[in-house]
């Protein structure tokens, strides 16, 4: 195995077993859920699991329409577990039940939230400030969205996107560490095709360079010698020589 495959290997152990952690420790939060709503489901425990804030609730009857799980692969027991309507931790404790609960939720949940009731539901978590802001100045705090740089699991973490600046950042919560495939790379493009009149208008300012309050050259920063300055360096030594050959020619 190489060291790059061992590395990714390692991280992909570490991640599950911090984020099975946090799950561990989301039992009381849950039990609490439990005693005031009555919701004993294995997704009202997942959605009360500590940085799954970003995650929204898909309704029984998407996850359950056929057509929605088109091109997933899973198990029977898998599906079972998600759509456990008294769950049970120590029935289903299991370290590998709950990773493959959790994939296949977040697979579904990012077809769901591409949907009208699911850009609906994002839009009251947006609206509260559940997925961070900015960290830009000039974009003085504007809401993000959450985004992943890949459509396939286990590839990359979730980012958030800033619809003022449309510039991705790292999530500064534990959210950070859901799989950017639960929200995929369409979800903030489709939120704001489906809803035109959030989309803000882009920073009015912009941070100039200065030094001693004069504006820097784009150049003052270039290295002597670098690509960026070649082409003119070139392009003068070769007028000058030209302009050298030409005086130095006897006339006819």
């Amino acid at each position: 195995m190489s060291q790059q495959a061992w590395t990714l290997d390692v991280t992909s152990y570490w991640t599950r077993l911090v984020h099975f952690f946090y799950m561990r420790l989301s039992d009381m939060s849950y039990n609490k859920t439990v005693d005031s709503l009555g919701d004993y489901s294995w997704i009202s425990w997942f959605l009360e699991v500590k940085g799954n804030g970003f995650i929204c609730r898909v309704p029984t009857d998407f996850i359950e329409d056929k057509f929605n799980l088109i091109g997933l692969e899973f198990q029977t027991h898998t599906m079972d577990l998600v759509l456990e309507p008294e769950y049970d931790k120590h029935r289903w404790n299991n370290e590998v039940y709950t990773a493959d609960a959790e994939q296949l939720y977040g697979m579904i949940h990012a077809r769901y939230i591409l949907s009208t009731g699911g850009v609906a539901d994002m839009c009251l978590k947006y609206e509260r400030g559940d997925f961070g802001s900015c960290p830009k100045v000039y974009c003085k705090g504007q809401r993000t969205l959450p985004v992943g740089l890949s459509d396939q699991w286990n590839q990359s973490y979730v980012k958030i996107y800033c619809p003022r600046c449309n510039d991705i950042f790292q999530p500064r919560s534990r959210c950070g560490l859901l799989d950017g495939a639960m929200f995929g790379t369409s979800f903030p493009h489709m939120f704001f095709m489906q809803l035109p009149a959030m989309m803000p208008s882009p920073p009015q300012e912009k941070y100039v360079p200065r030094l001693f309050g004069f504006h820097l050259h784009r150049n003052a920063l270039v290295p002597p010698g670098s690509p960026e300055q070649m082409p003119k360096i070139q392009g003068s030594s070769t007028s000058q020589s030209t302009f050298l050959s030409s005086t130095n020619q006897m006339p006819p």
